[in-house]
């Protein structure tokens, strides 16, 4: 049987490593998402140099930070970042998967979200979390689902944006032996 990420590369989903040159369509995407919808909680697009800024802060910690592209082009992007600062947290990552409205419904958000758990996994990490914005978005729940992604909460109206309070869904799946056994240090 054929994994999810293999049949999404073969629709011409190609997922690497997002570089610099990435981020003038990455902080498009974003914009896109802060201006129009309740995936982020921002309310005010970050510019290029403030994506720049948060690239390399996940950079310097060695955490994935990818892009899907179809045909060459930047279609979404996505990464992860310690859930909490806490050192109790050290093992557990938040995903973040944004694709530009133009792509959406191709599989770029899947494709994403793969490779990001498989990435996770692979530097050790335990426990993957998504704080999904917006109760009512469907479509990041049920890829989240798809993903092995368990509901475990709903944090109801802790966001004001567009005139409206707004739910966040936590969504937690574990990575490797997950709580199974205690990690290496």
């Amino acid at each position: 049987m054929e994994s999810k990420t293999t049949s999404l590369a073969e629709r011409g989903v190609e997922i690497r490593d997002a570089r610099h040159a990435d981020l003038g369509a990455v902080q498009s995407i974003y914009a896109h998402h802060v201006d129009q919808g309740l995936a982020s909680f921002e309310e005010q697009a970050p510019d290029v140099d403030e994506m720049r800024r948060r690239f390399d802060d996940i950079a310097v910690r060695r955490l994935p930070y990818i892009v899907g592209c179809i045909d060459g082009t930047v279609a979404g992007y996505g990464y992860c970042a310690p859930y909490r600062a806490r050192s109790a947290y050290r093992f557990v990552l938040e995903d973040s998967v944004y694709v530009d409205p133009a792509y959406l419904r191709r599989g770029v958000g899947r494709a994403l979200l793969a490779a990001l758990i498989e990435r996770a996994a692979a530097l050790g990490y335990r426990q993957l979390i998504a704080v999904i914005g917006d109760s009512a978005h469907l479509p990041s729940i049920r890829v989240h689902a798809d993903a092995g992604f368990l509901r475990v909460g709903t944090l109801r109206s802790v966001g004001f944006k567009f005139g409206r309070w707004v739910d966040t869904v936590i969504m937690q799946r574990a990575l490797g032996p997950g709580d199974g056994r205690p990690p290496v240090t």
